[in-house]
């Protein structure tokens, strides 16, 4: 073992073996808020699209891809902010993202055309998709490690509620500010960022880390690939984000298609199973946290991906309508559900000198992966159909199920280094 882990291991030894103190609460509620805030910022322009279109006579394409670039934007922002994180610290980075997105997300408001909207978008985009790899880094490392997967999940459970309170406020909000007004509430995790900084310090792991190897020049990027076991759970991690994004925008962006053209369902009725599959998620998500800390994380996944094969496979058979609601919640608590993991597994996999790095890295190449999910479901339903398409789900789960069994390494309790 290299003095730097011995290092490590005894800075963070407190952390790991004690109980959660109040420095632990803070880093969770900081984080927690800000993976909020960006769940709200990306939907409030989805539900405020229309009124954004005639406010600046935009097409329907440019509109679609004030969206794609945002997220394009987002992936860029993992891959940097991840690395900065590591090199000048998870508070001062997470601030800096924050102030980002939240000052270029009210830089909307003033949009007079399509361009400069375009603009603030992909930069706001930029600090939003360094959010959640920081904010899991800096959990992972404040709290101690009997607790780390429910707190990772806490985390991503912010997603949710953000996504929760965009869909609540908008209609409220927007006939009475308008769509500059609701951007200018984007604003408003400034906030937060400024709070940041006063009441939150840089973790003891992350400062003797630091310590250890000041004035050399470091490139977290190599910890991924640094020898076989590295090699191994950064291929399996990378095929497990993959897959759980292409099953989650494969699913959630053409089931309600799937229930008004084909099974006749109204909007509404659409609408009411998105909500029962968003609050499936976020039960699931919370559920993880809590067994993966008593039986670990690796089984916990497979048991996971089960389900979504499972639901996979039956769903595209139901046609009651109770039981198609059902099996949304169903489907949204093995679906979203796994992103309540992710947070303590790339953590444990990964030293200090490059745990945000990877986080942000592993998660958003996942996404990127992923969002090919749509193009290749809808491809498939065009040639063949819809049901077959979705039964697509049943082979790339059946491919996680196998990269998790032989690829993951359980870190169930084990000290960060």
């Amino acid at each position: 073992m290299t003095d730097l882990h011995v290092a490590s291991r005894t800075a963070g030894r407190s952390v790991e073996a004690g109980e959660v103190d109040g420095y632990a609460r803070k880093a969770l509620v900081a984080s927690n808020l800000g993976y909020a805030m960006d769940g709200f910022d990306l939907m409030i322009l989805s539900f405020m699209m229309p009124a954004v279109v005639v406010g600046l006579n935009l097409t329907s394409s440019e509109a679609g891809s004030l969206v794609t670039w945002t997220l394009i934007g987002a992936v860029l922002g993992g891959l940097i902010a991840g690395v900065l994180s590591d090199r000048f610290g998870r508070i001062r980075v997470l601030s800096w993202t924050i102030m980002l997105f939240a000052g270029f997300t009210g830089l909307c408001a003033l949009a007079q055309g399509y361009w400069d909207l375009l603009l603030y978008r992909v930069v706001a985009g930029v600090g939003l998709g360094g959010e959640f790899g920081i904010g899991m880094a800096l959990v992972a490392e404040a709290w101690p490690a009997h607790k780390r997967a429910r707190a990772s999940s806490y985390v991503a459970l912010g997603w949710q509620a953000g996504v929760l309170s965009a869909a609540l406020l908008t209609p409220l909000l927007l006939p009475i500010i308008g769509w500059r007004g609701m951007f200018l509430v984007g604003l408003l995790p400034a906030v937060l960022a400024f709070g940041l900084r006063s009441v939150l310090h840089e973790p003891e792991i992350f400062v003797a880390a630091s310590k250890k190897t000041r004035g050399e020049q470091m490139n977290p990027y190599k910890y991924l690939v640094a020898d076989r076991g590295a090699i191994t759970s950064t291929i399996g991690i990378g095929i497990m984000t993959s897959a759980q994004n292409f099953g989650y925008y494969g699913m959630m962006i053409w089931l309600p298609s799937y229930l008004s053209t084909q099974l006749g369902f109204s909007l509404t009725k659409s609408a009411l199973w998105t909500s029962a599959t968003v609050l499936g998620g976020a039960v699931g998500m919370w559920l993880f946290g809590q067994l993966a800390d008593r039986i670990g994380r690796k089984p916990l996944f497979i048991a996971y991906q089960i389900g979504a094969l499972v639901m996979a496979f039956i769903y595209p058979q139901i046609t009651d309508p109770a039981l198609l609601l059902f099996a949304g919640a169903v489907t949204g608590i093995f679906l979203s559900g796994m992103i309540g993991g992710y947070g303590a597994l790339i953590s444990e996999s990964y030293p200090t000198q490059a745990r945000a790095t990877a986080q942000n890295v592993l998660f958003n190449v996942g996404r990127g992966i992923g969002g090919f999910g749509p193009l290749v479901i809808g491809w498939l339903a065009a040639q063949y159909s819809l049901q077959a398409a979705l039964s697509l789900l049943v082979v790339v789960w059946s491919v996680d199920i196998i990269a998790t069994a032989f690829l993951i390494k359980e870190r169930k309790g084990q000290a960060l280094v």
